[in-house]
């Protein structure tokens, strides 16, 4: 094994001929290997940062410049950025084309058997060490002795590795939820209607959020469940306690961000696969799961079933993930449905997030149903002015339907 203390570290990067703003490849979400990217911070005066929904507190100054295809909270409206438009399943293929690597960083398990694993974080991984490797780049790894041990596209033998370096450092956790009040009751409106359209047996793609937790909890009372999804927290751990979850069928997932209760759970979990991106969101892999329901957000959906999931004001701000991927599944699964849950009206912008026609890039378009606190708009199958009565009617804000109305009028909607 590899070991490097962090001057070797160091010195293996100095040392390496590089391009003069190499790409470097670390591990997103919240798995990012602070340490070892510190230290290739402190190495290389210029390289460019690439990583998909890239928390906060990465290295920033001049020199530094950042690239994804989806944008997070350490990236948002950032100058340097540089926004790389890609369904999240198609953002493999840019490692072996138009975004190749030199240097992969990846945050990983302690060796079992001598293998470590990506843990929590797989998603497009496997594709950017597979491209760097392929042209002789450097892959190092941050092993962590917190890092839970995940089975599936995410083991790999030591010898790949240019070099490990051995830490002992907690996983990020989400902050506790302050949500109180109407926002609170509406999110639990919204899971609660999301909920009633699952049935026994379903297949769930489900985010991180107030309305995907508070759907998971109206769904414990549900049998034969099975989760295919990109990405999942804490409320599987409900289910799975309630008994929601089929034992017989694996759960399938990209990448997972939760409490220290999930990462013990996962830990050596054989229920649990973490596979690479181009299987978890590839849309045929996903149309074959039985009952497919995907559930997603939108900043804002118009009266034609557009959504915008990515932009404020033409500004980046996300990015397309995974949304087009499961949309687009879950349409083609038998008995499947893709379900657009969101909030009628915007609180801090005080606006209707039900809109008459889009003004920014459309990100995704005709779900089944659209579903906010208000009610449920199933609008798959019906003409176009079904669709928007529907969504102004079922879907949106008492406060904006009078002049969503007369924006269907002259729409030719109504």
């Amino acid at each position: 094994m590899n070991v490097r203390t962090p001057e070797q570290i160091k010195t293996l990067l100095a040392s390496r001929r590089l391009p003069d703003h190499p790409r470097v490849v670390v591990s997103g979400n919240h798995a990012v290997p602070r340490t070892l990217l510190a230290l290739l911070d402190e190495t290389l005066p210029a390289y460019r940062l690439n990583t998909i929904n890239a928390p906060t507190g990465l290295p920033d100054r001049e020199g530094v410049s950042y690239e994804t295809s989806f944008v997070g909270a350490g990236m948002r409206a950032h100058p340097r950025l540089s926004y790389v438009p890609a369904r999240l399943s198609q953002v493999p293929l840019l490692f072996s084309t138009t975004r190749q690597p030199d240097v992969v960083l990846v945050h990983t398990s302690m060796p079992r058997g001598g293998k470590v694993s990506l843990g929590i974080e797989v998603n497009v991984l496997p594709a950017a060490i597979e491209a760097c490797h392929a042209r002789g780049g450097l892959i190092i790894a941050q092993m962590n002795a917190q890092m839970p041990y995940t089975y599936g596209d995410g083991e790999y033998g030591l010898h790949l590795f240019d070099a490990v370096m051995e830490v002992d450092e907690p996983l990020p956790i989400p902050p506790p939820r302050r949500t109180s009040g109407e926002a609170a009751e509406s999110a639990l409106q919204i899971g609660e209607r999301v909920a009633a359209r699952v049935p026994h047996g379903a297949t769930l793609q489900l985010g991180i959020g107030e309305v995907p937790d508070a759907t998971l909890a109206s769904l414990t009372a549900r049998q034969g469940l099975a989760l295919w999804s990109e990405m999942f927290s804490d409320g599987v751990l409900r289910l799975d306690e309630a008994g929601a979850l089929d034992p017989d069928r694996t759960i399938v997932s990209s990448f997972a961000f939760g409490s220290e209760e999930l990462y013990r759970w996962l830990d050596g979990n054989r229920r649990v696969r973490m596979q690479r991106t181009e299987i978890t969101n590839d849309p045929a892999h996903i149309a074959r799961q039985p009952l497919m329901t995907s559930v997603n957000t939108a900043l804002q959906v118009d009266l034609f079933g557009q959504a915008n999931a990515s932009r404020i004001g033409a500004r980046i701000h996300s990015g397309f993930g995974g949304q087009t991927d499961f949309i687009v599944g879950a349409l083609h699964s038998r008995g499947g449905q893709a379900l657009m849950a969101l909030r009628s009206w915007h609180p801090k912008a005080q606006v209707s997030t039900i809109v008459p026609i889009l003004r920014e890039p459309t990100t995704s378009f005709q779900p089944s149903a659209v579903i906010t606190e208000q009610g449920v708009a199933a609008i798959q199958g019906l003409d176009e002015r079904a669709q928007a009565a529907g969504i102004i009617e079922q879907a949106a804000h008492p406060d904006a339907r009078d002049s969503l109305r007369a924006a269907a009028a002259e729409l030719g909607l109504n």
